[in-house]
């Protein structure tokens, strides 16, 4: 239970009410009760809040419509909901300490104030900090460093000599450190390139369920700070992505591409490999990109271009039955009238 005075001050927002009022959560505005806390992100909300059973709410510092219950307003009310439903959900960390049914290598120094549960293998030298959990199924190689407030959820595999840092969630089913996919050719077959690196992931990161992120060829392949990846993401080795970046489902980046701080790739895009997108750079949804990107840029499209461009390629794709039909009938009108102008052109000769 949280008083809307303390939500107020968590989000930093304009108080309209009893700052005692107590709110024991916070849902959408369907399911919302007298107790719970609701938000709007924008005027265009206004019946659905009126409706709305829930006894507060979050509403933008431009509502224009009277308050008809306690209320905060603020600048970003999808950011307050975030940090909203964040203080309601936060749990204590409770520590199991390592249970008898996990395997634990050795050499491994593995802090006292964490959870590993049945059926985790740890590999030999492995470092575990404070409040690290691993839920069942999950393989952490040798020499692995795991620091602290990190989970990984279950069957979550991670190679040898990789480095997961402070308060990383790895969910179900992804792979760190499987190999790079590198071969060089000798006559017909592929011999492959040893993938000798490793990973870090740095603090504050999240990555999906079911993504795979490969080992270097030589060094690291290396996910910044605070970035969040979504699920089925690929990310080839030795590749390098900046701070705060986001990557969204089915995205696969090649290996050695660089993406600077504050890259967002929509679903599906491909990025081939050693490019580089500067910072804040944006990629469209199914968009393939084959060549760097300079910071800022907003791109879109196979090949990518820049998106206002695409947006106009893509109405004129629209109309292209429509164009060819239209050239095709210009084609044949001059056509008819190059033969009537010789045509004419030849009885004058006679």
């Amino acid at each position: 239970m949280k008083t809307l005075g303390e939500i107020a001050l968590l989000i930093k927002g304009d108080l309209k009410g009893p700052g005692d009022f107590p709110v024991s959560g916070i849902q959408a505005l369907t399911a919302a009760g007298p107790d719970e806390i609701s938000f709007a992100v924008g005027s265009r909300y206004r019946d659905e809040v009126k409706k709305s059973r829930a006894g507060a709410m979050i509403l933008p510092k431009d509502w224009p419509y009277p308050l008809d219950r306690p209320s905060v307003l603020v600048e970003d009310p999808y950011l307050a909901y975030a940090l909203t439903a964040s203080a309601f959900s936060d749990k204590p960390f409770s520590a199991l300490g390592v249970s008898s049914e996990s395997h634990v290598g050795s050499g491994c120094e593995i802090d006292r104030n964490v959870s590993i549960y049945p059926g985790v293998y740890i590999g030999d030298r492995v470092h575990i900090c404070p409040y690290v959990t691993l839920h069942p199924g999950v393989y952490v190689g040798n020499d692995v460093c795991i620091e602290e407030g990190t989970t990984l959820y279950p069957n979550v595999v991670v190679y040898e000599g990789c480095r997961i840092g402070k308060r990383v969630a790895v969910h179900a089913g992804t792979v760190i450190g499987s190999d790079g996919f590198g071969y060089a050719r000798r006559g017909e077959y592929h011999v492959k390139i040893p993938q000798i690196g490793i990973v870090v992931i740095e603090d504050d990161v999240e990555i999906g369920a079911n993504c795979t992120i490969d080992r270097a060829a030589l060094g690291e392949t290396r996910i910044g700070r605070g970035t969040k990846i979504d699920n089925l993401v690929q990310v080839g080795h030795n590749v390098s992505v900046g701070a705060g970046s986001l990557i969204v489902a089915q995205v696969g980046v090649s290996g050695s591409t660089r993406l600077g701080r504050g890259v967002v790739l929509g679903g599906q895009v491909g990025l081939v490999g050693h490019i580089e997108l500067g910072d804040r750079v944006m990629v469209g949804a199914q968009s393939g990109v084959s060549r760097s990107v300079a910071a800022g840029e907003a791109v879109s499209g196979t090949p990518a271009m820049p998106h206002r461009l695409w947006l106009r390629v893509g109405s004129a794709l629209k109309r292209l039955p429509e164009l060819v039909k239209e050239v095709r009938d210009l084609k044949g009108r001059i056509d008819r009238l190059e033969d009537k102008l010789l045509g004419e052109g030849n009885g004058k000769d006679a």
